[in-house]
């Protein structure tokens, strides 16, 4: 959005309620309201801040259970793997899944 030249003006009603969710929603962003509103606009999801919170989220959960199927499979090239690590990386991956379901239907496909 920057450099571009804002010149038009438009008029626009909302209920107070309105007025009110979109006056939290931008604050809430870390945006004016006519920031925010350009962004709803522009309709681009990768730059919604709630998204980008929740992928990030995302990110991370996927990293922890990585470092543990590491661990894991590092136990199983050593042949120390057991019943109870095929359990943990049975339990690991549902977790996986379910995570990035959830976030699946928040963002939707």
């Amino acid at each position: 959005m920057a450099g571009r030249q804002h010149s038009i003006d438009k008029l626009l009603r909302l209920t107070p309620e309105e007025a009110k969710v979109l006056a939290i929603k931008a604050k809430e962003a870390g945006m004016s309201e006519s920031a925010y509103l350009r962004l709803l606009i522009d309709q681009k999801p990768n730059d919604y801040p709630e998204i980008r919170k929740m992928l990030k989220e995302l990110i991370n959960e996927v990293n922890r259970i990585g470092v543990n199927i590491n661990q894991i499979t590092y136990n199983n090239n050593t042949e120390l793997y057991s019943k109870e690590d095929k359990d943990s990386l049975t339990a690991y991956m549902r977790k996986l899944n379910l995570e990035v379901k959830k976030v699946v239907e928040q963002i939707g496909n």
